[in-house]
């Protein structure tokens, strides 16, 4: 008893000792050599050090090659501040090596850190601009973030300057699209990509089929210029881009958007050799036009409601049936996109109707999944003994990396190693053995329990929202295998 009050008394001095904090690096462009990640982080773990902060490795967050313009595109400092809401708080502070690297927005500035600070109780710390806690470091704070602010908008505005004029006299100002490659900052015809441009625009010719375009590039296992999958959408893109003829198309004013007809857009001669000819494209244009006017305007509608919504699965990709426009049909939502080379349509009738009839064979005979949830919680089972363990675990972790930074002495790590790994070996004691009921058994219980929910599902007393909402009480999934129109039905307790 004697030795346990000890430790928990060094863990007590481990907790209240150990300051954890964060970094955050944010880097524009490659040429920024000042800001570069690994000098951002020399100097955030440099006053880590004198102000008594470990900053653990994973809690180092960093944006590269990424605008602080806003915080929408930025997966790091996201992930930085889910990670920061965390209870209980997973560190005391967010160290940067500039304000400007958390925000050059002033409006995302306010809000992150007013949340971080009020919130939360997180502070953020710029380790190379520091400013006290008086009512005139407030203003200071305010004052850098401002100029911060002007020097992002002025160097967007210089930055969209220098691309117009490059696009004026035919120079590409972004990354090669789709069969070029860029050679010395000039788009040059890809010699294994090109030829397939020319192919999509003579099968659409041929078809003016382009989910079936997609469908094929993605079983010849041709990938987007981001390495994805194909869909209408990305052949649609193809289909109406100037570049294959030896222009250039630019809007000023920001992203095309599929708004092929922007009146902002610029469509210059370009310096790089065209793919297709004028005459294709010239043909192309006018037969997607025939085509979309061939399609009656579609009325946007709420949600058809069916029982079987978001629980029917395709067999081949995974990806949810979804209702068809006429409303009678399911079909893979990839497929439908082209992202999945097998079909899965069926009525919703007859689906529905199937199913129900799965469910009841299974029942009968047991031949279904059943995925175990515990019920019946004692109130030892509410403690969630693994997340405590795993929370030693990284107290034994930075306990090491503080004694790698210089915080702790050999002795003191020693100690604190030694009182958080016995109480690691306490709370594995504690931990409850996993509940051994056979799984036939439980099996029994499931059937007995949703016997009456099946009747009602058959029945016409509940309408298709109930019934959806009923069955997503106890299925998980439903698998539809469209070769033998066979259904796998995977239930939770």
């Amino acid at each position: 008893m004697e030795q346990d009050g000890k430790n928990i008394e060094v863990l007590k001095m481990i907790d209240s000792n150990m300051k954890i904090a964060a970094a955050y690096i944010r880097v524009s462009t490659d040429d920024q050599i000042e800001y570069s990640p690994e000098s951002q982080l020399k100097n955030i773990l440099s006053y880590a050090k004198t102000h008594g902060y470990i900053v653990p490795n994973e809690f180092v967050f960093v944006d590269e090659g990424i605008s602080g313009k806003n915080t929408k595109k930025r997966p790091a400092f996201n992930k930085m501040i889910g990670t920061a809401k965390i209870k209980p708080k997973p560190f005391d502070a967010i160290l940067l090596w500039k304000f400007s690297r958390f925000a050059r927005n002033r409006e995302d500035s306010i809000v992150y850190k007013s949340m971080l600070r009020k919130q939360l109780g997180i502070e953020v710390i710029s380790v190379s601009e520091t400013i006290g806690d008086d009512k005139m470091s407030v203003l200071f704070e305010a004052m850098i973030e401002a100029m911060d602010e002007y020097y992002s908008i002025n160097l967007a505005e210089e930055v969209k300057r220098g691309m117009l004029e490059k696009v004026s006299r035919g120079e590409a100002v972004s990354v090669a699209p789709f069969g070029y490659k860029m050679v010395d900052k000039k788009l040059v015809a890809d010699e294994n990509t090109a030829p397939i441009v020319q192919m999509i625009f003579n099968d659409f010719l041929l078809t003016g089929n382009k989910t079936a375009i997609a469908r094929k590039l993605n079983g010849m296992g041709i990938k987007t210029i981001r390495g994805n999958k194909w869909e209408n959408r990305g052949v649609e893109y193809v289909l109406n881009n100037p570049v294959y003829i030896g222009k250039l198309r630019w809007t000023p004013t920001g992203k095309t958007r599929r708004n092929y007809h922007n009146p902002d857009t610029m469509i210059v001669d370009g310096e790089h050799e065209p793919i297709i000819s004028d005459k294709i494209f010239e043909e192309t244009q006018k037969k997607n036009i025939q085509i979309l006017n061939s399609y009656k305007p579609y009325a946007r509608q709420s949600p058809a409601q069916f029982m079987l919504r978001g629980l029917l699965r395709c067999s081949n990709c995974g990806a949810t049936l979804v209702m068809s426009g006429n409303k009678k049909y399911l079909q893979c939502h990839n497929y439908s996109k082209g992202k999945c080379s097998v079909s899965h349509s069926i009525s919703v009738e007859k689906a529905a109707s199937m199913v129900l009839d799965t469910m009841e064979m299974s029942f009968r005979d047991g031949s279904f999944k059943l995925n175990i949830k515990s019920e019946n919680k004692t109130e030892t089972d509410t403690i969630n003994y693994d997340e405590l363990i795993n929370k030693e675990k990284n107290k034994l972790k930075r306990a090491k990396e503080a004694y790698e930074q210089g915080v702790y002495t050999l002795e003191e790590y020693a100690e604190s190693k030694k009182a958080i790994t016995s109480h690691i070996e306490t709370l594995q004691a504690q931990k409850p053995k996993k509940d051994g009921t056979p799984i036939h058994e439980l099996k029994k219980e499931f059937i007995k329990k949703h016997t009456e929910t099946l009747y009602k599902l058959k029945s016409t007393e509940l309408s298709e929202q109930e019934k959806n909402e009923l069955l997503h009480t106890f299925v998980d999934d439903i698998i539809f295998k469209r070769s033998d129109c066979t259904f796998q039905l995977v239930f939770h307790t």
